[in-house]
């Protein structure tokens, strides 16, 4: 499943996402990836999450994001669910590109039983309709 955040930049969003990450690793069996472009939420986090940084891979668009994410699942095989901060930070491009990034994700949440927390510098009134049905 795919839950996306999503209202402008400075509204907390980024402390939420922290807060659930780390509540969901007390109680995760498996393990909790935690995605930003910046090293900024590292000691905020539970020891328990993986962080991983996208600065160090230079992503530029939403297919190496999908490529990232699959290198990501190949090499763990127990990852419950994974959080990205603020998508638009970490690739390039407009949101309206994001719609087969999103349906690659949809596939790789019910194969994988994942789930999805993402967040989005943008109001739900400006998101694409296709990202609606994720909004939170």
């Amino acid at each position: 499943m795919i839950h996306v955040f999503c209202s402008q930049r400075g509204t907390g969003k980024t402390k939420s996402l922290i807060k659930l990450a780390n509540a969901k690793a007390e109680k995760a069996k498996g393990t909790v990836i935690y995605i930003d472009d910046d090293k900024g939420p590292m000691f905020n986090l539970d020891s328990r999450i993986r962080m991983i940084i996208t600065d160090d891979f230079k992503l530029k668009d939403y297919n190496e994001m999908y490529g990232f994410l699959c290198g990501i699942l190949s090499e763990d095989y127990d990852i419950e669910t994974i959080f990205i901060d603020s998508l638009c930070n970490i690739i390039s491009g407009n949101l309206e590109d994001a719609a087969h990034l999103f349906l690659k994700m949809e596939k790789l949440a019910h194969n994988y039983k994942l789930e999805f927390y993402i967040n989005i510098n943008a109001d739900y009134s400006e998101i694409p309709l296709f990202l609606q049905k994720y909004a939170a």
